[in-house]
């Protein structure tokens, strides 16, 4: 493993909470071309019965291919890794995301939650138009209160559209107010191709997405409330007055895998049968163990999404290996500070920098750590950002993380300003 500086590299993320959702904006933004005729969001078609294609192309070169699976869309990234892409199909189609919409929902709920605008004890009134929504439902009764968390557990676990309607009259006082709030939040979170129409996911015109925009959201979603997310891995939950057959969770993996632990299903007509699925198995390279997401829209049958899903997890697992190439808090290279306390700095990652490669090619992965190419001037805040990690295997690049700076450079007193100035004349 070598490290190298090289120069002319600028970032602008401050905080290193970010720095994973940035590796994972230029992933899935870069790494592979939208499809040439991709849907715009205006013609999106009715899902047909999805059926087996031949094996797709590997993610980038020297990857393996993915397994054939029978679905119009799929998407398999190891968050573990950077969120690296390991397999992808047509990722940029539009499509319906049926009660994959919920994922957005819980996103504006969690972080309402988070923020203490409301609790998880507070409870929401049940409206009639909540009451009257068709589709799945956990069973809530009008004019009722119910506590917040047991309408996240009716829509995460029952997938309750009325529950859905619920959450959102009461946090915004209306579905229509809680909609624009999910729209300006995907445009934050840089889902340019999704439109929100209603909270819980039924066909309605211009209520789309697509799979690179639910992965997006999904890692998000798991970066930044992971103190909320253990509501997908529940398997069951009966709320008063629901019927015993409607107790089950949709994701069928959490039955049939041990390691599943979420995310969320969605199925309408006109979507197809869909799934998110998130897993976590050990691996030396990761101790809190590697984690994976697959998505799978248009599947054909509920069973289908599932075994096309899991098909795709096992592959991962056995197609790729984990490859730690920075320990978390080392330096990869030290920078120059001038007009600082210090005359260096060094700069590493918070967090382990971990790679996905082809099981049995960790010895072709060579390294580059890069310093910001203009001179850094003190002072030097703590986790500033000022350089990149990059990884590449056989010369194709795999990974690109921020380097931040690992400790604080205060600034110099007058007369170590001045000579730092005067050394600088004459510094390349």
């Amino acid at each position: 493993m070598s490290f190298s500086r090289l120069s002319r590299l600028s970032f602008f993320r401050s905080r290193q909470q970010l720095a994973a959702a940035c590796a994972l904006c230029i992933t899935l933004a870069s790494a592979l071309p939208a499809p040439v005729g991709a849907q715009p969001a205006s013609a999106a078609k009715p899902a047909a019965a999805a059926s087996a294609t031949p094996a797709t192309a590997p993610a980038q070169v020297g990857f393996p291919a993915p397994p054939a699976v029978a679905a119009r869309s799929f998407l398999l990234i190891d968050i573990s890794a950077n969120n690296q892409i390991l397999a992808a199909k047509d990722i940029d189609a539009v499509m319906e995301p049926a009660s994959l919409t919920k994922l957005m929902t819980a996103y504006v709920v969690f972080d309402a939650l988070k923020s203490g605008k409301i609790s998880l004890e507070q409870t929401f009134g049940v409206s009639e138009r909540a009451w009257k929504m068709p589709g799945s439902r956990m069973f809530i009764r009008p004019n009722t209160q119910v506590p917040v968390e047991d309408l996240l557990k009716g829509m995460i676990v029952q997938s309750g559209n009325d529950a859905s309607v619920a959450l959102a009259e009461g946090l915004l006082g209306s579905q229509e107010a809680f909609v624009e709030q999910m729209n300006a939040t995907a445009k934050k979170l840089g889902m340019h191709n999704t439109g929100y129409r209603n909270p819980e996911g039924l066909t309605t015109e211009g209520h789309t997405t697509t799979a690179r925009d639910m992965a997006l959201l999904s890692t998000r979603l798991l970066a930044d409330f992971p103190q909320y997310t253990g509501y997908y891995a529940i398997k069951s939950y009966h709320y008063p007055g629901t019927p015993e057959t409607n107790g089950n969770n949709r994701n069928l993996l959490l039955f049939r895998d041990p390691s599943v632990d979420g995310l969320k299903t969605g199925h309408t007509e006109a979507a197809g049968y869909n799934l998110i699925a998130t897993a976590k198995r050990p691996s030396p390279a990761s101790p809190q163990g590697r984690r994976l997401l697959v998505i799978v829209m248009g599947a054909a049958s509920e069973a289908a999404r599932a075994e096309e899903a899991l098909k795709l997890l096992n592959w991962g697992y056995g197609a790729f290996e984990n490859v730690q190439l920075l320990p978390a808090d080392q330096a990869a290279t030290q920078a120059r500070v001038w007009k600082g306390q210090a005359k260096h700095v060094s700069l590493g990652s918070r967090q382990p920098i971990v790679v996905a490669v082809p099981a049995g090619q960790s010895q072709n992965i060579t390294t580059a750590a890069i310093v910001q190419g203009a001179k850094i001037i003190a002072p030097v805040a703590a986790e500033q950002p000022l350089g990149e990690f990059r990884a590449s295997l056989g010369g194709q690049p795999i990974a690109s993380v921020p380097l931040v700076a690992l400790q604080a450079v205060p600034e110099a007193g007058f007369f170590g300003r001045l000579w730092d100035a005067f050394l600088m004349l004459f510094a390349k």
